[in-house]
Parts: structure tokens; C-alpha cells; sequence
């Protein structure tokens, strides 16, 4: 057995997992155990390891595991009968099915039985912390519902959103206005790394359905194999080993919110129950002939463009225009360049207090490069910056010593000539003399026009126009085109 990196594009697999999950491994295999043990521990989790089937569910002081990875040929009992027992004992105990003999058959009766996922052999270990990941966020979701319980309503208030520019401030207006209303539909539209998440909980908590459940479903979190079956729930013998009628999230959430992230990811077939469930407010269980009806408010978010996916047949122009009834976007931190400094002075004051630091500020200095960098991960990457440079500052102040490498020096790895252009000697440099200059350059390059200056600077034309104003560059260009 030889591991290989196969993890899937743009969704990758870093850190540790949350509350130190119980895995349970059970595969004869002594390489695979081994790697899948430390593979597991070093992402935090704690593992219980066994080579055979007998005894491989009696567990260490008697806890239940968060997760089982089920190896499907033991040398003592069939994978798919230790599913069964799983399934009887522990009902939702998410299970996933490994194997070097795949076939088409046995992945739908795993399924069938109630297993989460199913991962052939040779497989990567990226790969299949992916897929763990996903298992124990599905598992944590359905755990963490419960209704009438106490709500973090002041960790949620709006002025945990922070922000003074025009894009900003228009937005958190909308939000306010959806909070206090009765709507039953939004759409929380912006790049990834926005906040939309945050918007999603701060619009629920300071709604009248604060009281109630608030369920994050992550689209692609779950297989759509079982997606219907966690939304809608399922009636008693609707499939193989569905012992008993579940409740789905939409009845676990009755009176308060659902936050469908990454809507432009869900499957088709769901799109289509997604939509009479928006038309009618009524579902039905999977195996199911009658309808229930709850009353949820339906946050959706995207950090794709809708419409292009209309236009690409990959997602319902009918369901597009149910859920943009409501639409708010979250301006990109390129867009907003003036907020850097608010954001990284509150998440500062965040990591004062959770890493029992002292440091007074952020230096000039350190700022400007900041407010000049194009920010790809959005606040989400601020933030994550600010933490790193927390846990490594030596000083009262952030510097720019603090930053990483990437950030003092964006453009010098896509353009060659850049870094030997631009030398600090032993007088210093002005970097705001530097940033107008460029930004003078490019508006000459482009001949006055905005939008092509703003794309050769690799930021927004709102961007360049803000920095027109700061540098008063205005009159020099007032013909310049849009």
C-alpha cells in the first residue's frame, strides 16, 4: 500500500480539527493503519487503532468515537456486517468504507447501510483528511442543533462588523434592514473570505428568530448521495437500515435560520427540492408521501457569480431568481482599502486578549504595505495575518519585520523587473512616494483609462480611485476614461 497526494483542487485540508475528535480505525492493513494513525494525530484527533473486527467495538473507557474508518475485507468478518453492527449500536455515528477492491456494487450497498463516504485504495492522505474532515463537520453540524438553546447573541451584534467605507457601510444598512424585516429568503453574495458567514449569523441573532436554531449547512460538506436524507430527513424503511424516522435539519431548525454556504455547489437534484420547499414552505422525508411544513428563514451565500452559472446550465435560473429576492454583496478588502486599518487593529485587540499580549499597535509603516497589498483571501487573510504576526512580534509594535514575505513584496514574484527597480538604501523610502508613482505610471501606460490602469496595478478601479484621491492625482488625469 503506497500513499500519494490526491487531494481534490481548491479545497485543501490544513490545521488541526476542532475539540480533538475520537477516531476509531479499523484495518488490517499495518501500513495504512500506521499512516492513517499518525496522519490523524497530528491533526488532533485522538485514535483507537484495531486489525480485526472482534473487539474492534469495545472502545477505551467506554466512549463512542466521533468517526469509524471501516476497512471493507477483515480477516475476520466482512466489512459491510461491521457496518450493520455500527449502524444498529450507533445509529448516527458516521462511518467511511475503505477498500482495495472497489467496485460499483459494493459502494452502493456501503451507502445503502448507512456509510458517510467510501474511499478506494491506493488513496492520498490529504485525500482522505478531506474526507474526514467533511464527516466530522457533518457530524458536528447535526450535534450542534438545538433549539431554544442559549445563543451567542452579543458575540453577534453588528458592531462586530467592522468598517467606515461607503461599500461597507451600504451593506451592514441592508443587513440591519433584513434583521428587523420578515424575510424568509437572502442572498449573501461576495468573494470568499468576505464574512459572509459572520453577516449570515449577525442577521439571525439580532432577528426576532434569535431564540432559535441557527444551522450552517456547508453544501459540499456532505456526499449527495446523503445531502436529501441530512436536509429533509427520512421516513422509517425508506432505504436499507433506515431503522427509524429522522428528523432533517429543515424540522430541526422550525422557527429559526438555515445557512446553506456554497449554494452555487449544490447538486442539481436538490436544486429542484430546494425550490418547491422555497415556492411552497413545505418538504417532504425521503421515502416520504406527506408534506411537512416548517417556518425557516433561508440565508444562501455563494462566492460564485449566479447568473454565469445560469448561463452554464449549472444552476436553476428558477431557483436564481427565488433566492436573489434579497441579494447583499460583501465588498472585497481591495475594494475597501481604507477599512485595513480598523480591521487590523480590532483583530489586534482579539489576539491581546487571547495570547495575553501587550502590543500597543500596528507602525506606519507596516500599514501602508498592508493597505497596498491586493488581499486574494479577503478579511479572512487579514485576520489570519494579524494572528502570525501576534504570536511572532518581539516589540510594542507590529513592523514591518512582523509580515511575512509575500506581503512586503507582492508583485516581485510575477514581475522580474520590480524588485531590482525598486532599492532601499541606507536613506530609507517613502513608500507612499513609491505607490503614487506607480500609480502614475499606470494611468499614463493605460492613457488616461481607469479600468485598464487599475488591472496593470492587479487591483480594483475602486482601488485606483481612492489612491487618485489620495495622491491628488484627480486634475492631472480628468480625462481619464472609466
Amino acid at each position: 500500500m503506497r500513499f500519494r497526494t490526491c487531494l481534490p483542487a481548491g479545497r485543501p485540508c490544513k490545521g488541526r480539527f476542532v475539540a480533538q475528535p475520537f477516531v476509531a480505525i479499523i484495518e488490517d492493513d499495518e501500513t495504512v493503519r500506521r499512516a492513517l494513525t499518525i496522519g490523524l494525530q497530528q491533526h488532533g484527533c485522538t485514535v483507537h487503532a484495531s486489525a480485526t473486527a472482534a473487539g474492534a467495538l469495545e472502545f477505551p473507557e467506554g466512549r463512542t468515537p466521533d468517526l469509524v474508518l471501516l476497512d471493507y475485507r477483515l480477516p475476520d468478518a466482512d466489512g459491510l456486517t461491521v457496518l450493520e453492527q455500527i449502524r444498529r449500536r450507533w445509529p448516527d455515528l458516521p462511518v467511511i468504507m475503505i477498500t482495495g477492491y472497489a467496485n460499483v456494487e459494493t459502494a452502493v450497498r456501503a451507502m445503502h447501510l448507512g456509510a458517510y463516504d467510501y474511499v478506494s485504495k491506493p488513496f492520498g492522505l490529504d485525500q482522505m483528511m478531506f474526507v474526514v474532515n467533511k464527516a466530522l463537520e457533518a457530524k458536528r453540524v447535526r450535534s450542534n442543533v438545538q433549539p431554544g438553546a442559549s445563543r451567542p447573541f452579543e458575540a453577534f451584534g453588528f458592531d462586530c462588523i467592522v468598517g467606515r467605507s461607503p461599500q461597507m457601510l451600504e451593506a451592514v444598512h441592508l443587513l440591519r434592514r433584513l434583521a428587523d424585516s420578515e424575510a424568509r429568503t437572502i442572498l449573501l453574495q461576495g468573494e470568499s473570505g468576505t464574512g459572509k458567514d459572520l453577516a449570515a449569523k449577525v442577521i439571525h441573532y439580532n432577528s426576532p428568530r434569535a431564540g432559535r436554531a441557527f444551522i450552517n449547512i456547508t453544501c459540499t460538506a456532505l456526499p449527495e448521495t446523503l445531502l436529501e436524507s441530512e436536509l429533509f430527513g427520512h421516513e422509517k424503511g425508506a432505504f436499507t437500515d433506515a431503522r427509524q424516522t429522522k428528523q432533517g435539519l429543515f424540522e430541526l431548525a422550525g422557527g429559526g435560520t438555515i445557512f446553506l454556504d456554497e449554494i452555487g455547489d449544490m447538486p442539481a437534484a436538490l436544486q429542484a427540492k430546494l425550490l418547491r420547499f422555497l415556492e411552497e414552505k413545505a418538504f417532504r422525508r425521503v421515502g416520504g408521501t406527506k408534506d411537512i411544513r416548517v417556518d425557516v428563514c433561508i440565508i444562501a451565500s455563494t462566492n460564485r457569480v449566479l447568473r454565469a452559472l445560469v448561463e452554464q446550465g449549472e444552476f436553476r435560473e428558477d431557483l436564481f431568481y427565488r433566492l436573489n429576492i434579497f441579494p447583499v454583496t460583501l465588498p472585497s478588502l481591495r475594494e475597501r482599502p481604507e477599512d485595513i486599518p480598523l480591521l487590523a487593529e480590532y483583530f489586534l485587540q482579539q489576539y491581546n486578549r487571547e495570547f495575553h499580549k501587550e502590543v500597543t499597535g500596528i507602525d506606519k509603516t507596516a500599514l501602508a504595505v498592508m493597505q497596498a497589498y491586493h488581499w486574494p483571501g479577503n478579511v479572512r487573510e487579514l485576520r489570519n495575518l494579524i494572528e502570525r504576526a501576534m504570536l511572532m512580534a518581539r516589540g510594542g509594535l507590529l513592523t514591518l519585520a512582523d509580515l511575512p514575505t509575500e506581503l512586503k513584496m507582492p508583485a516581485s514574484e510575477k514581475s522580474g523587473s520590480l524588485a531590482s527597480a525598486i532599492r532601499i538604501g541606507p536613506e530609507g523610502v517613502d513608500i507612499r512616494e513609491v505607490e503614487r508613482l506607480l500609480v502614475e505610471q499606470a494611468l499614463d501606460e493605460a492613457k488616461g483609462n481607469q479600468s485598464r490602469a487599475a488591472a496593470l496595478l492587479r487591483i480594483s478601479r475602486d482601488q485606483l480611485r481612492y489612491r487618485m484621491h489620495k495622491y491628488h492625482l484627480e486634475k492631472r488625469h480628468h480625462r481619464a476614461k472609466p
